[in-house]
């Protein structure tokens, strides 16, 4: 009877004990604002999807604290005299976290599998750099061994450019670029994402993953630097209602929240001075618009239906936290470029404008007995509907446009616009790389699903096929500059205004660090009691 009892007491303590440890446990919890379309690194394209992957996997390079780059799972590199090929040495301790090495063939495994056509990876256009990815993925290339990627030997990768890639170390950080455990792929296939399944090579791995709910992440004891990764667990919460997740966030159920409700501006700005960080971000807010079908079709429409969009009015009464008005793809200061550039029109005074946009839409068949009907399709987000509202009234106002107004969910939308089910739709865009290339690929005939509108014209992609062979970063930058010139004049998409980023950042969280990427990987931030 004693011995029962002093059992009991032992197991009531242990698990006391287990229970305090886990109430103590470092857990960073996420507004993430979109429910990932998978968690299969090569198949994402989307911002909210990287926030995951890249807790979960570590490329050859990443991401320090303040979005610079740094080494990942490779420890050093050299590069050939001609910056074509570039050489690779993984660290020695770089493993999965099921124990087993990262390897150089991880990463030829990985790219080998982004680039087959059959996986139809929404991204992979990406890694064209690359010698041979791109004739592998547009099928005229059948031998996956000319993708110019080889393992040297277990812990020395080599990677073949097509040509001088002066941003390419950074492109690295991306999830397209990421190894994968190919010990687990080749023998789950498409299983491997499941919990219980998957292995990473990042600072965490997953634990549990709850459709339209959450993803959660642990950290990963065989990550190399986990002696210094603070945070046990991350929380992302996939809820895109900013409203929601700010009242979640002031009763402390949230450390960070990625987005905010525009309309919240001001009273976040009095109310939550200290917490609410608002930062240059490269990014691009834009409508696409259908190029191959449609009204859209005709570009006269396309430019008119921009003209009359007030930019100063979305930024100033909308928008509301500091963005910049947008005539032009690539966002001002990024690197690698000049001047930012712009439509002929931007700076006509507006009745200018209107009278100029009317005049093309009577022209292309549109006026006041045969109004023009679009539909305007939209993600889910208060900021995104406020603003499609707003310049569904300046069409309908200024030219008798009649926009149907569509919203999705973030997941679907996006999908819809790369299926080209759209006539006119809302996209955002931020720089995977700090190089005006990355805007620029968006118009490209090759770029694929990310040319939403499926814009193509020749001579647009002869010069960007220059530019990638031009070493000379200023002769680069002025053959980019007039591929911009004639996205811009052609209106291949509208350019609505360039983003800043706005977070909700807890008192408690440590380490995060705005950058203009609005990149904050978990294993640099912790949470501190005040």
């Amino acid at each position: 009877m004693v011995k029962f009892r002093s059992l009991a007491l032992a197991l009531g303590l242990s698990t006391a004990l287990v229970s305090g440890f886990a109430s103590a446990q470092m857990t960073l919890r996420v507004a993430n604002m979109g429910e990932p379309d998978t968690l299969d690194p090569q198949n994402m394209s989307g911002t909210w999807e990287n926030r995951i992957a890249g807790d979960l996997f570590l490329g050859l390079t990443t991401e320090a604290a303040d979005g610079t780059v740094i080494p990942g799972t490779a420890e050093s590199w050299s590069i050939s005299a001609d910056g074509t090929v570039y050489t690779f040495k993984l660290r020695a301790d770089a493993t999965w976290s099921d124990g087993t090495p990262v390897t150089a063939d991880d990463f030829v495994f990985a790219y080998r599998r982004i680039m087959d056509p059959k996986r139809a990876a929404k991204y992979a256009s990406l890694l064209y750099p690359i010698k041979g990815t791109e004739e592998v993925n547009s099928g005229k290339e059948t031998d996956f061994t000319k993708i110019g990627a080889k393992a040297i030997d277990a812990k020395t990768l080599e990677i073949t450019l097509k040509e001088p890639t002066p941003y390419f170390l950074e492109l690295l950080t991306h999830y397209t670029s990421f190894p994968l455990p190919k010990h687990v792929v080749e023998k789950a296939g498409n299983d491997w994402v499941k919990p219980g399944t998957m292995v990473t090579n990042g600072a965490y791995m997953l634990s549990a993953y709850t459709p339209n709910d959450k993803v959660e992440l642990v950290k990963n004891p065989k990550f190399y630097d986990a002696k210094n990764v603070k945070i046990e667990k991350v929380i992302f919460t996939g809820n895109e209602d900013r409203t929601e997740m700010e009242k979640r966030f002031r009763a402390g159920e949230m450390d960070l929240v990625t987005d905010i409700n525009p309309a919240r501006i001001d009273t976040l700005t009095r109310e939550l001075p200290n917490e609410l960080k608002i930062a240059p971000y490269l990014g691009l807010y834009y409508y696409t618009f259908n190029s191959a079908s449609g009204p859209t079709k005709d570009p006269k429409v396309r430019k008119a239906l921009s003209m009359v969009v007030d930019r100063d009015i979305i930024t100033q009464k909308v928008a509301k936290a500091g963005e910049i008005p947008a005539f032009g793809i690539v966002p001002p200061g990024i690197s690698n470029y000049g001047q930012a550039l712009k439509a002929d029109w931007a700076d006509k005074p507006k009745a200018e404008r209107v009278a100029m946009a009317k005049k093309l839409m009577e022209e292309a068949g549109y006026g006041p007995g045969k109004p023009m009907k679009l539909e305007l399709s939209y993600n889910t987000s208060e900021g995104h509907k406020n603003i499609a509202i707003a310049v569904q009234s300046m069409w309908k106002q200024e030219l008798g446009v009649e926009a149907e107004l569509v919203n999705r969910d973030v997941k679907v939308h996006y999908n819809t616009l790369r299926d080209g089910n759209f006539q006119v739709g809302r996209a955002g865009w931020i720089a995977d790389y700090n190089d005006p290339q990355n805007f620029l690929y968006l118009l490209e005939t090759r770029t694929g699903s990310n040319n939403y509108g499926k814009f193509s014209n020749a001579d647009y992609d002869k010069l960007m096929l220059e530019a990638g062979t031009t070493v000379d970063l200023k002769k680069r930058a002025e053959i980019m500059a007039k591929a911009e010139r004639i996205g811009i004049d052609q209106d291949a998409l509208m350019p609505i205004y360039f983003y800043v980023s706005k977070n909700l950042v807890s008192q408690k969280l440590k380490g995060f660090v705005s950058n203009t990427k609005d990149i904050h990987r978990s294993r640099w931030m912790e949470i501190v009691a005040n």
